[in-house]
């Protein structure tokens, strides 16, 4: 059954968000700031695994770069496919069993930063998603992690998103990960809205292509670092726009970066 409603108060949103009904957004870096827990988490799981099983190549060697590496072969894949694509890049012809076993050893360091440390939610972020509430915009929250429930609760905004398709859904269903769009699509499904009439909200690589390979009326894509190069490489894999917070999606005051 469709959660859409009529949308009441449009000029609370930026003109690009006035003609969707449903927002799919991804969890990590983009409603909780959580992409650092999980950069720290994989650098030290990775540099772990290259001390232990050195490159061949001694240029391969170098520490993992919890920006560029991180957004190149990890954000907004599963463990597995992250763990896989980042150790292919440096040469390393990895068993299952080792790539599942860096996989293990990042899911414990996260767990532990977490409980450490916490999550909070980006102010832009909520928001945005209250003013798409008000206005009747569905919304969904996605993620190829296990522990999108976990943050958002955590960070006291579960109750904002009508929908939530977390990494545990996307197992059960055999939902294949990013870059395919099987996981947005599968929120805009449950939400009752075509993503011809649905947007995207990505910070990662992967994430911005899956929108824009599953057909959705937008994607906007969220670049925290405020460098020209992501913010390019954004647009490159498939983003409409780029915004450093998505409070400049709040109104004709804030405009996005084209």
């Amino acid at each position: 059954m469709s959660v859409h409603r009529s949308v009441a108060s449009p000029d609370a949103l930026a003109p690009a968000l006035r003609d969707v009904r449903a927002v799919v957004f991804d969890t990590d870096g983009v409603i909780t700031d959580s992409a650092r827990v999980h950069a720290a988490a994989w650098q030290q799981a990775f540099d772990a695994f290259l001390r232990e099983h050195p490159p061949a190549d001694p240029a391969m060697r170098r520490p993992f770069d919890p920006q560029d590496d991180y957004l190149r072969h990890v954000d907004g894949k599963s463990r597995l496919d992250g763990a896989a694509a980042f150790l292919a890049s440096r040469g390393v012809e990895a068993s299952q069993e080792s790539v599942r076993a860096v996989a293990e050893d990042k899911e414990l360091l996260f767990t532990r930063r977490l409980s450490e440390h916490g999550i909070d939610a980006y102010p832009g972020t909520v928001a945005l998603v209250r003013a798409l509430r008000r206005a009747g915009v569905a919304r969904a929250a996605a993620s190829a992690s296990r522990h999108a429930g976990e943050l958002l609760a955590h960070a006291g905004v579960l109750d904002l998103f009508d929908v939530l398709v977390d990494g545990g859904e996307a197992a059960r269903l055999r939902l294949p990960g990013k870059p395919r769009p099987d996981l947005f699509l599968e929120a805009a499904r449950r939400l009752g809205v075509p993503a011809g009439r649905a947007a995207v909200v990505e910070d990662a690589l992967a994430g911005v292509e899956a929108g824009r390979a599953g057909g959705f009326a937008l994607v906007v894509g969220v670049d925290r670092t405020g460098g020209d190069d992501t913010r390019e490489r954004l647009l490159r894999h498939g983003a409409d726009i780029v915004v450093r917070d998505l409070g400049e999606l709040l109104g004709e005051r804030r405009g996005a970066q084209k």
